[in-house]
């Protein structure tokens, strides 16, 4: 390691002035490098870097392909316009992990550079559960409308950046997003797949415009789209430090994010600047994408790793605003990877496991489960709840013969109850015949991945941090083989 040092320090001192220079800043001789890091700490920070710059290169990604990548499959809709979704996931969605397929979705990529934007909802009148979660490019969940929090008559809302000093129209509820893109994420509860029309009349009363447009005001100059480099879902590439120093630019540095954006600097990752990792000697190359792996390994293991596990679930809600991360950017990481936009805990909670009860891992290859809910001891919540499947390597729904990714309340009344009132969900590769095909949910042919979802959750009957210690526990994965 002693002879290898100052070969490493050599290497990174060409590296330092190619960085200096793309940066357009003076090189001064061994004064520039007598600041930059050893290797260990190189490694360190491209790992630190890489928990932090996470969740803002998924949202990257997901605002590329919904709002600017127009030959993307998965392509929504301009930025500040809205998208309605006729019907709701399946397996083709495969941009954003662990969706959920209970509630069709509407979306907007909102750009606030040039003005605030605003959102109207139209009044409830059948009972609907509807939410607009609105997250930011650090995925900051910075506001909700919705029927929990506006409630059900219906309204306008404005969403501003960062950096906004205006006034908005008398009455108008305002929502500050931390960065100057941001993302309208809509969903509306479906009562039964016969009930899609009525969602589809109610996402017509939905509507995204500038503050000028609904004004009737001329609007401001408009801005130039950036030059939004392309990308791919695989982030375990070098690419991720300039997609991360791209994104950076529209979000201004929250004062506990100083110390990690100086670390990302000390290697080139600056905001708004191209990273080029080609032009890095061979040594500081390999320290950087050895610090990558050591984040991946960081966040899986906290995905993984220890926390609060009721009868196998683990019961967690790692998903908030800006104040509740506090700079805890393993955190956020971890909640992105599950599975980013997850909602703040008091809006939903997401029970999740890839193992029984026993804490043997769940594989469809290899076994049969169920999961018995006593009678009357159904999740507690004022929407509805619902269990999903997912396959447990890719987080996402799975291709199956009778097009069903879920269980939840709304189905109830077609399923078959035991004697004593209880319902048992049955989870399988394959069909457990036509009379009990009521009560499958369907298992992929691997490992599996199983999250239920509370919308709205009674938090006095919850046993999640941070709602509470209730008293209701998630029903056990089982063996039925």
């Amino acid at each position: 390691m002693t002879d290898h040092l100052p070969k490493f320090r050599a290497a990174c001192l060409t590296a330092a002035i190619y960085l200096l220079a793309a940066l357009g800043l003076p090189a001064h001789g061994a004064a520039a490098v007598q600041t930059l890091p050893d290797a260990a700490t190189f490694e360190n920070i491209a790992a630190q870097g890489y928990v932090y710059g996470l969740p803002i290169v998924m949202h990257y990604d997901i605002t590329y392909q919904y709002s600017v990548d127009t030959a993307s499959p998965q392509y929504k809709a301009p930025f500040n316009q809205l998208r309605n979704g006729a019907r709701v996931f399946t397996y083709k969605d495969t941009v954003v992990i662990t969706p959920n397929s209970d509630t069709p979705y509407s979306f907007a990529c909102l750009d606030l550079r040039a003005e605030p934007v605003v959102i109207s909802v139209p009044p409830v009148t059948d009972g609907r559960y509807f939410s607009v979660q609105l997250v930011d490019a650090n995925t900051y969940n910075f506001g909700y409308i919705g029927s929990r929090t506006t409630g059900i008559k219906g309204g306008s809302y404005m969403v501003v950046p960062p950096e906004w000093q205006g006034a908005a129209p008398a009455g108008m509820q305002v929502f500050r997003s931390n960065a100057q893109y941001a993302l309208a994420l809509f969903r509306t509860q479906l009562f039964n797949p016969a009930d899609i029309d009525n969602v589809l009349k109610f996402q017509k009363g939905y509507a995204v415009q500038t503050l000028s447009a609904y004004l009737g005001q001329t609007p401001p100059p408009a801005l130039p789209m950036p030059p939004f480099p392309n990308i791919g879902q695989d982030y375990m590439k070098p690419e991720f430090f300039d997609y991360l120093a791209f994104a950076l630019q529209f979000a201004p540095a929250a004062p506990e994010e100083t110390a990690i954006r100086a670390q990302l600097a000390s290697i080139g990752v600056v905001a708004g600047k191209h990273f080029d990792f080609a032009a890095l000697p061979k040594d500081c190359q390999e320290a950087l994408l050895r610090g990558m792996k050591k984040g991946a390994g960081m966040v899986d293991a906290s995905i993984n790793g220890p926390g609060i596990r009721v009868n196998g679930w683990k019961m967690s809600s790692p998903f908030g605003n800006r104040d509740f991360f506090n700079g805890n950017w393993l955190l956020r990481a971890g909640g992105a990877k599950a599975g980013i936009y997850g909602n703040d805990a008091a809006e939903a909670v997401y029970p999740m496991t890839r193992t029984s009860a026993s804490g043997d891992p769940l594989d469809g290859s290899k076994h049969k489960y169920r999961i018995t809910i006593p009678a009357g001891q159904y999740p507690p919540a004022r929407a509805f709840w619902s269990v999903t499947m997912y396959d447990g390597k890719t987080q996402l729904l799975i291709k199956n013969p009778i097009d069903r990714y879920l269980i939840n309340s709304p189905m109830l009344p077609d399923m078959k109850k035991n004697p004593d009132g209880s319902l048992t969900i049955l989870i399988q590769r394959d069909s457990p015949g036509k009379n009990l095909e009521s009560n499958w949910l369907p298992a992929p042919d691997g490992p599996i991945f199983l999250v239920m979802r509370l919308y709205w959750p009674e938090t006095e009957g919850l046993s999640v941090l941070p709602l509470g210690k209730g008293t209701w526990q998630p029903p056990r994965v089982e063996l039925n083989d």
